[in-house]
């Protein structure tokens, strides 16, 4: 009895097939194979492996259907191989295209990339522009410092004697609930006339400065206006520095007060809703202002620490480590009789983004329970900044301690751990109550500390950055020592310039003496306080067009790090979105697929070194959706005079590249006609790179229309004109009519129909697409930059051929897939070898139409009975030529199986290959399941008609448990990986009440209590209604969200990504997907010289075996687990010069001990914060002004100096000390804020 054989076809009537229990598991030859999940328990004959069955079940006579033997299978992977190579060969033209690059030889040149010569040149040239920029800001430093200390401070100074451009002012006019409208401001605002400039993105005008106020502060204070008056002559050092260098971008001083002054003029960008910019909350204002912190926060959570107290607490505390930068160390912990971490953090941990984003949502999970333990929060602050196994900034260390108040000072625990003083005690008395506040201002004043009261959320912003500039004071001390440019990391412009680097350098308050006071000699000594920073930007894009852009191919190029290791320069720094308020730290690591080498690479680089390094590594494709391995080329330099390192990366085949010489005019205008859209029609269509070919060359993003710029622009200058850039011009002329002689010899002669082609194509370095024929351009959605195609690098990487399937996100009906509209690309890369030097210099390719190519598919994978093979050479549709002798004496297995006898698109019918309803043997013909993967796991072609509308999706989603066999026997390797630089939708705040979130609502009882109305409590809550109400917050965000800024539309968010690639598996393989009754046998093989797995496999006869399913798409995750990370943290170095209280330079440096001084505690009603917030000008006029006194007491711990603080809101005097020191002047312009002082 014959065995019934098996096929790929579409299903036909037959006989019914009884689901066998296939035996056993199948072999794993990979190492970490997994195990399919086991079915129930079978006879012990069943459990024979399955390999010593198939022969069994494949023999004649046996009463169950074959499976195609191996060697069957194996001979079709030979033909479809074959069949493969010879259109590749034919229409690829790739011998063709070397011979036509050899007959032009006296066209070009090898050239050579010289790694170490190039990234010292480029360094070299980095280095070079931001000195020119650190001279700018030295002019600008010492010219400030030299204005501020000329200046006499005027307390009588009024609004309309000050004459400046306001920022903001346009969009406060325009704003009829603004304050300014309302109030009717008296300031002397400037109407300026702009002009539109490129350069900076944004219409400037060049002879002003323009004047930015945060929304909190009072631009009528006193404080405020003298700094308006005496910043006004900077605008002047500006402008010559524009003068001496055009290409300076924005310059801006940043002020301790809170004004921001830059030039050139432009009007803020404001945001929709209430704009709370306030520069000294900018990544650079923070790492110019001061030295690296160590900083543990302790937050107080006993019980009479509840509602809107603890709210206050949590926002606070947000507030503080928005602070903090990636060179500082931080850990946030709450107490009560104990203390404890409130993340997962053990210890002090680096203040990145993703880090702080942590303590962030574990601050939202505190609890107010039990009693204040001062002495246990303190105690554990204490052992987290003497633990000195971590990596820490080593450098200012601080703890930050957030209460409602107490009556222990904790003496014993400072004398034990502080008495040298090298720990900074700043606390923070918040909410309204009546506790006596005099220990927290104790503990601050003998801790060199700084004391503060938040009685409601306006005060919190601006005293949780108060404590910077007592971080600033040891760098005045160090004078010209700390006078030293830093670097900082990539952040977003609030003024729309983009990604920018900032140089920044501190201005120091050189003042001695207050004006009208007699000079003491004991206290001539220099005002303590930083004025501000310094900053000019220098945009990327700037830093970028210094490096090599086309002469490193397709995959190569530049990138650079800090001493964070995160990237200044890479071709993957591409965020999204991105967050003013936060720096872009993308670490090398993540911008590349991590391993041991690059670590390596990394590490050295951030030491300083000089190396090189050949190495295998994985890269993805540029669409993210493939993993290659590669060989790769590393060298890297220092940049001197910087914190950053610069790398160069070079392929092995980039070594050499081509430059052409067309000096022959004639052959130029010869060539350049090919260019011409009346070639087109014989020649194929020409898409052009969109690169800088010209200084006057309009870009555009539709290439029919940059093309035609670009021709009309060469009809007025010559590919040797100055203007333009004369390497990219000869280039692009050279392939185009390169490229063309391959349409002569090749391409024009061919009938692509024949073939079952859509199209054939090449592609080149110099920027030329070429697609044949012209109507093939119409569906033509690559890229047309070659180096930003992801078919164009995934060729340049790989051997052979690669085929790439269309992107199909939505499933399209087979009805709907039309002839000449859906293909399959095939490229492989051209690789000369000229005179001993190889290069990669063009990619060609076919276009595949999948529907004549699916059936194709089913032809190639087959053969045939002696009964069914035909005596001649059998045409199929698309001209494939098969002859008799392919047809193996077997069986009559095969995969193609057509439902009628007329071939589709043959027009021919009987023609033997298909048996007629009729034959006796038709009725026993059963299908498989064949299958073409790619590389990454994606169908690339199947013999399943309504498989089509599918190929291009992971197959996964196709043949789930196909798929995990797959993966399972290790044909395929999963890479997983983390995208930081992802745009995610905004999550809605969820209301679980009708009332506030986190508000105390009282109760019936309250309201009806008279004294309740006069707590407390009942002021909190009318503060926090009217807050509500003014900034419509009431019922929907925090109010210290509600900041109205881009990202409240639009956040950064973590992705994670999975890509598939080929595992160690080489060979033909056979295996079962072990399920039961519902088992399944299949075979895979590696098409030898492509990125395809060929597959045959039994269809699925039931869906009880869903074991799992393989993911590849991009998933929403909170990425790695950071308390995991935090315990083997990223190699990384701080700055090289530490200014703190104890020693201004260490690391083996001088080191500066200065004289006792002052502790830096100061009463809350002092802070003026100069809110804006409606507060009448008489108590503007009435605050104490820059050079008013404080009196200074000795303290008894330890002996160091404390402050007497004067008298804080709703509070009695402090008693001061019998007997005082001599007055000392107040270190700052003094601040009013709402919080802090009540308007008589």
């Amino acid at each position: 009895m014959a065995v019934p054989a098996r096929t790929c076809g579409a299903s036909r009537p037959g006989p019914a097939r009884t689901a066998l229990p296939w035996p056993g598991r199948g072999p794993r030859p990979g190492p970490g194979a997994r195990r399919p999940p086991s079915g129930p328990p079978r006879p012990l004959l069943l459990l024979l492996p399955p390999l010593l069955l198939l022969p069994l079940l494949a023999a004649p006579g046996a009463s169950a259907y074959s499976f195609p033997q191996q060697h069957t299978m194996q001979h079709w992977a030979r033909r479809l191989e074959q069949e493969i190579d010879g259109v590749m060969r034919i229409f690829g033209g790739v011998q063709q295209l070397r011979e036509i690059y050899k007959d032009n030889r006296n066209l070009f040149e090898v050239q050579e990339n010289e790694p170490q010569k190039l990234v010292e040149k480029v360094a070299g040239d980095i280095e070079s522009l931001l000195d020119r920029k650190v001279q700018a800001l030295k002019r600008l430093a010492d010219a400030a410092e030299n204005f501020q200390k000329a200046h006499r401070w005027q307390d009588n100074i009024k609004e309309e004697d000050i004459l400046y451009y306001d920022a903001k002012a346009d969009a406060e006019l325009d704003d009829p609930e603004s304050e300014d409208v309302e109030r009717g401001s008296k300031a002397s605002t400037l109407r300026l006339d702009f002009v539109e400039d490129s350069n900076f993105k944004n219409k400037v005008n060049y002879s002003y400065t323009a004047v930015q106020i945060p929304t909190d502060i009072y631009k009528g204070s006193t404080v405020i206006l003298n700094e308006l008056n005496w910043t006004e002559a900077l605008e002047n050092v500006f402008i010559e520095n524009r003068r001496q260098d055009p290409t300076l971008l924005w310059q801006v001083f940043g002020s301790a007060t809170g004004v921001t002054r830059y030039y050139p003029a432009t009007p803020w960008r404001a945001p929709k809703k209430i704009d709370l910019y306030d520069v000294r909350r900018r990544p650079w204002y923070i790492q110019g202002a001061s030295s690296p912190k160590d900083m543990v926060i302790i937050v107080d959570v006993s019980g009479s620490v509840s509602g809107l107290t603890l709210k206050l607490m949590k926002t606070s505390v947000c507030e503080m480590l928005d602070t903090l930068s990636d060179d500082d160390y931080v850990n946030v912990a709450s107490f009560n009789e104990k203390a404890q971490p409130v993340s997962c953090f053990t210890h002090l941990v680096q203040a990145n983004v993703r880090n702080k984003k942590v303590f962030k949502e574990a601050v939202q999970g505190m609890v107010a329970k039990g009693t204040t333990g001062y002495k246990a929060g303190f105690e554990y602050a204490f052992d987290q900044l003497q633990n000195s196994n971590i990596t820490r900034a080593n450098c200012n260390k601080m703890i930050m301690m957030f209460t409602d108040g107490g009556e222990d000072r904790v003496q014993d625990v400072f004398e034990k751990y502080n008495c040298p003083k090298q720990v900074r005690v700043f606390t923070f008395s918040v909410g309204q109550h009546n506790y006596d506040v005099t220990p927290l201002q104790w503990m601050a004043c003998a801790n060199k500390g700084y004391y503060f009261e938040i009685p409601s959320i306006g005060a919190i912003r601006i005293n949780t950055q108060e404590y910077l500039d007592v971080l600033g004071r040891p760098m005045v001390l160090a004078g010209k020592e700390a006078k030293q440019v830093q670097w900082t990391n990539v952040y977003e412009d609030a003024l729309g310039l983009g990604l920018v680097v900032t140089g920044t350098l501190p201005v120091f308050n050189l003042t001695q003496d207050g004006p009208g006071e007699k000079k003491t000699p004991c206290l001539c000594s220099q005002n303590q306080l930083i004025l501000g920073v310094m900053g000019i930007d220098v945009a990327l894009n700037d830093i970028k067009r210094l490096t090599p852009n086309y002469t490193l191919g397709a995959n190569g190029y530049v990138f650079a790090i800090d001493l964070n290791g995160y990237v200044l320069l890479h071709p993957n720094l591409k965020p999204q979105t991105t967050n003013f308020r936060e720096p872009v730290t993308l670490d090398f690591l993540d911008a590349e697929l991590e391993d041991e080498n690059k670590e390596e690479i990394r590490r050295s680089m951030i030491d300083g070194n000089k190396g090189h390094k050949q190495i295998r590594t994985l890269v993805k494709s540029l669409d993210e959706r493939y993993v290659d391995e590669v060989m790769r080329n590393y060298t890297w330099v220092p940049i001197r005079s910087t914190n950053y390192s610069l790398g160069l990366v070079l392929p092995p085949y980039s070594t050499f590249y081509l430059q052409a010489n067309l000096s022959d005019q004639i052959l130029q205008v010869k060539y350049f006609e090919f260019l011409l859209p009346s070639s087109f029609e014989s020649e194929g269509h020409v898409f052009i790179a969109p690169r800088e070919y010209c200084k006057d060359l309009n870009a555009s993003d539709n290439n029919t229309e940059f093309l035609k710029n670009f021709i009309e622009l060469m009809e007025k200058v010559t590919p040797d004109s100055k203007q333009c850039n004369n390497f990219l011009l000869h280039n692009l002329i050279l392939d185009t009519g390169i490229t063309q002689q391959l349409v002569e010899r090749v391409w024009r002669d061919q009938d692509l129909n024949t073939y079952s082609l859509l199209a054939v194509f090449a592609a080149t370095d110099g920027g030329i697409t070429r697609v044949f024929p012209n109507k093939a351009a119409d569906d033509w959605t690559e890229n047309p930059e070659p180096f930003n195609a992801s078919f164009y690098r995934r060729s340049l990487d790989n051997h052979g051929y690669v085929f790439k399937p269309p992107h199909q996100d939505a499933l399209l009906r087979p009805l709907e897939l039309e002839n000449d509209t859906v293909g399959i690309l095939v490229s492989t890369a051209v690789e000369l070898s000229l005179g001993g030097r190889t290069l990669r210099p063009a990619v060609v390719g076919v276009k595949l139409d999948l529907e004549a190519w699916a059936e194709k598919f089913k032809v190639l994978a087959s053969n045939r009975t002696h009964q069914d093979q035909p005596q001649k050479p059998i045409i199929w549709p698309g001209g494939l030529n098969i002859p008799p002798s392919t047809a193996l004496p077997q069986l009559g297995e095969w995969c193609p199986f057509y439902p009628t006898t007329r071939l589709p698109g043959s027009g021919e019918e009987g023609l033997g290959l298909s048996p007629s309803p009729s034959s006796p043997s038709f009725s026993t013909f059963q299908d498989l399941l064949c299958v073409l993967i790619d590389d990454g796991g994606f169908l690339v072609l199947s013999n399943q008609n309504h498989q089509w509308d599918q190929v291009g999706r992971f197959f996964s989603e196709v043949d789930a448990n196909l798929m995990l066999a797959l993966y399972n026997n290790s044909f395929y390797t999963r890479k997983e990986s983390y995208d930081y630089q992802a745009a995610c939708a905004p999550q809605p705040p969820g209301n679980l009440g009708a009332a506030p979130r986190g508000v105390f609502v009282p109760t019936i009882a309250d309201f009806l209590n008279l004294a309740w109305w006069t707590s407390a409590a009942a002021w909190s809550l009318f503060q926090q209604l009217l807050y509500g109400l003014i900034y419509h917050s009431w019922f929907q965000a925090d109010p210290a969200e509600a900041e109205g800024n881009p990202e409240a539309r639009e956040s950064s968010c973590v992705m994670k990504q999975t890509q598939y690639y080929f595992g160690s598996v080489n060979a033909s393989y056979n295996a079962i997907i072990d399920c039961g009754n519902c088992s399944r046998l299949f075979h895979a093989q590696r098409l030898t010289n492509t990125n395809l797995l060929f597959v045959v496999a039994e269809k699925p006869l039931c869906s009880q075996c869903e074991g799992g399913r393989l993911l590849q798409k991009e998933t929403h995750s909170d990425g790695p687990e950071q308390c995991e990370l935090v315990q083997r943290p990223r190699y990384r170095r701080g700055p090289h010069i530490c200014f703190d209280y104890n020693a201004t330079v260490r690391r083996g440096r001088r080191t500066l001990h200065p004289g006792p001084l002052p502790s830096l505690g100061r009463p809350a009603d002092l802070h003026l914060a100069s809110s804006r917030r409606k507060i009448p000008q008489t108590v503007a006029a009435e605050l104490p002004s820059r050079r008013r006194w404080a009196s200074w007491s000795p303290c008894s711990c330890c002996s160091s100096w404390a402050c007497l603080l004067g008298r804080s809101p709703k509070s009695t005097p402090t008693p001061r000390a019998a007997s005082e020191r001599p007055l000392l002047p107040l270190p700052r312009p003094p601040r009013l804020s709402p919080a802090s002082h009540t308007p008589p």
